[in-house]
């Protein structure tokens, strides 16, 4: 699948989740297309290390402690854009999961 319909999906499963939970405020989809640019952007500068950093944690933890490491730098994106903030880090955790399986959910349905 190619990078714009990676991003264009990741978009439709931000401006999703947060319609759908509560303590998420976005300003439009475009708004949601900037967020999976910055986010996509920032996961691929940093993802890669902050998991080898966490490599014993997402070890015993079977890989679910991505979650975390995803809702930190879902976290780093709701501070560096304007028009999106979440109100606490239970919330962004939350959203992090939910923007993860809507992801899947959608890369699975095409």
């Amino acid at each position: 699948m190619s990078t714009l319909a990676n991003m264009l999906i990741l978009s439709v499963a931000v401006f999703l989740t947060a319609n759908i939970i509560p303590g998420i405020r976005m300003k439009s989809f475009a708004t949601a297309v900037v967020v999976a640019v910055v986010y996509s952007v920032i996961n691929f500068l940093f993802g890669w290390l902050l998991i080898l950093i966490s490599l014993p944690f997402m070890i015993i933890t079977f890989g679910l402690f991505k979650l975390v490491i995803n809702a930190v730098l879902l976290w780093a994106t709701d501070k560096l854009i304007e028009d999106f903030r979440i109100r606490d880090f239970f919330t962004t955790f939350l959203a992090a999961l939910c923007i993860t399986l809507v992801d899947s959910f959608i890369k699975w349905a095409l």
